[in-house]
């Protein structure tokens, strides 16, 4: 609005300017001295009025607040001790019951599993289990769970310590707590097991979540082992309330005007003040703590208010209403501004609508690109898992023969041992497929050090069927000293063995072909694989998926590319290049693994 009365005065300005003589200005009588007295007076009051109302009405029912969440924290005292002492009594029952005990005594547990979940359904436990004497779970509720072996968890071992029932509580870390009432069962005089029954407490959590704002519950150690907002289990409380999301500037003046109207102020939960009420549980010196915001004291206190604020609303409206007499005669200068206003908003309406729209094909088309990246990785992985199984499929073949040709001379023993060959390569077909699933994110998280002559010696043995099968000599040139990396072994020999194959490829049609592999040492360690094949036409994009020389259906162009990415995860590198005397030489250089040289700097640290 000063703008537009800006823009008047440069127009009266222009046209004085025009017309030599100045035109005439219109008296603007002001308003009297007792109007403007009124309505002083009536601001003042309506603030004191207001600020009173609000801070009586506020103490009034927050008190009312606290009461109730005094009593509703009751409520949740009394149902956490119902669930617990209804759970207690489950481990005496089956402790007792003849068909578990049987099941022990003859360790023939196959119907011991669906007993235990008919009473998990009778019972509502959040799990049962059994234990034999030696820990291990026999039968559970959990299917997942049989077969664990649990002798050092805490249920078992203070079951086997008390002849009575004891209560457990375990920490699973992000997974949170168990509750668990444990007991021996013991027959004759001799402990045949153990049978545990977990507490379904989490259902209790879900429920105060759907009422109250925040609920905890802390042990006797005051840790929280129960809690309402998950990031708090395993922490005291001091801890939890200082967990807090570092608010924006937006978001503290928020609060900061909202805080001020919220008296008093016992902590912060999620960026909003709370009140906090506490209760005792006569159970293990455990302790519950509630938090409840402000929002319905805020609700009722704002309904009496606005009724305040209405009333004098009405008796400034009066007021105004003189005032605004005056305030017509400049509505005829603001009403072209608020033409040109209106059709900036429309302008303005149109280009967000436009944006939104933008937007939405945005979203759409991130999706599509999203999908299509799927489905080429998806590609990429079927292929690589076809280029890397062909090798040890073709072994098996080999193998097979080998067998069937022994057999049939009477030679079972020598049969034996390929048929121990087809064991190994299915073994190492199925670490293949899962090296495979890594190839898809950064590798290196199982390293441990590996002789290199070591690998060589175990890919050469892996290509043994295909060198017989052709004419190719072979040169191994291995230091006598361990040459030690740090390196997953299966899949550095699968380096190696891509490079063999290669090897094997590019000599095919020599008559004097060579395959000459090598492991060297200096700043690092080497592994040089030769070949006095054709050498490589395009050394640039050699290690791209997919780009091959050979002939469709004979490969895929995903070896030499799988094999960088390995090497590199390793923290080495691949390189090839031509030989001077012809054919290819590709070249694995990874660091030396010193394990003295390490202590050393770990001490010097």
């Amino acid at each position: 609005m000063q703008h537009g009365r800006a823009l008047h005065v440069i127009e009266d300005k222009g046209a004085a300017s025009e017309s030599d003589r100045p035109r005439p200005r219109l008296a603007q009588p002001g308003n009297p001295w007792w109007l403007r007295l009124a309505v002083a007076l009536i601001f003042v009051l309506a603030v004191v009025s207001i600020w009173t109302t609000n801070a009586w009405l506020t103490t009034r029912f927050s008190d009312s607040t606290r009461v109730r969440s005094e009593l509703r924290l009751a409520l949740y005292t009394g149902n956490l001790l119902s669930e617990l002492q209804r759970t207690a009594v489950v481990p005496l029952l089956l402790a007792r019951d003849p068909a578990l005990i049987g099941s022990l005594n003859s360790n023939d547990f196959s119907s011991t599993s669906a007993r235990l979940m008919t009473a998990q359904k009778e019972i509502g436990a959040a799990s049962i289990r059994l234990l034999d004497a030696s820990g291990r779970t026999v039968g559970s509720t959990d299917r997942y769970q049989l077969g664990t072996n649990n002798v050092l968890s805490p249920f078992y071992v203070e079951a086997l310590r008390s002849s009575e029932t004891v209560f457990t509580v375990t920490n699973h870390g992000g997974a949170g707590y168990e509750f668990a009432y444990s007991r021996a069962v013991i027959a004759d005089g001799k402990t045949l097991g153990v049978i545990v029954v977990g507490a379904d407490l989490s259902r209790l959590e879900r429920s105060w979540a759907g009422i109250s704002d925040a609920v905890a519950v802390t042990d006797s150690e005051g840790r929280i082992i129960l809690a309402t907002e998950p990031r708090w289990r395993g922490l005291t409380m001091p801890e939890a309330l200082a967990v807090r999301d570092a608010p924006s500037a937006i978001q503290r003046a928020f609060q900061v005007t909202a805080d001020w109207t919220a008296l008093p102020i016992d902590a912060y939960v999620q960026g909003r003040a709370v009140m906090q009420a506490e209760a005792r549980i006569p159970f293990r010196g455990w302790r519950m703590t509630s938090f409840t915001t402000y929002a319905s004291v805020r609700e009722q206190v704002n309904a009496v208010l606005a009724l305040e604020i209405m009333g004098f609303a009405i008796l400034l409206a009066g007021t105004f209403y003189v005032l605004s007499r005056r305030a017509r005669s400049q509505s005829v200068a603001y009403m072209r501004e608020s033409a040109d206003l209106r059709a900036l908003n429309m302008r303005l309406t149109r280009e967000i609508a436009e944006r939104e729209r933008m937007q939405k094909e945005l979203r759409v088309a991130e999706q599509t690109v999203q999908q299509s990246s799927k489905l080429a990785a998806l590609g990429e992985m079927s292929a690589g898992v076809s280029h890397e199984l062909n090798q040890p499929l073709a072994a098996m073949k080999t193998y097979l023969a080998g067998a069937r040709l022994l057999l049939q001379r009477g030679r079972a023993e020598e049969a034996l041992s390929s048929f121990q060959r087809i064991d190994d390569l299915i073994e190492r077909m199925g670490a293949i497929t899962r090296q495979l699933k890594s190839y898809a994110r950064k590798g290196g998280e199982a390293v441990e050090p590996v002789d290199l002559r070591a690998a060589v010696s175990s890919a050469l043995t892996m290509m043994e069927p295909q060198l017989r099968s052709r004419t190719i000599r072979v040169t191994r040139n291995l230091p006598r000293g361990t040459v030690t990396v740090l390196a997953d072994r299966i899949r550095l020999e699968q380096v190696i063995i891509n490079l063999l194959r290669n090897a094997v490829d590019a000599v095919r049609d020599r008559r004097d072909a060579r395959i000459e592999i090598a492991v060297e040492t200096g700043a690092h360690a080497y592994v040089l694989v030769r070949d006095n094949g054709p050498g490589i036409s395009d050394l640039e994009n050699l290690f791209e998926p997919f780009w091959t020389t050979k002939k469709p259906g004979e490969g895929t162009g995903l070896g030499l590319a799988i094999s960088s990415t390995i090497v590199a995860d390793f923290g080495g590198r691949l390189t090839a290049h031509n030989d001077n005397e012809g054919g290819a030489v590709f070249a694995v250089e990874l660091p030396l693994h010193r394990p003295g040289q390490a202590a050393q700097a770990l001490a010097a640290e």
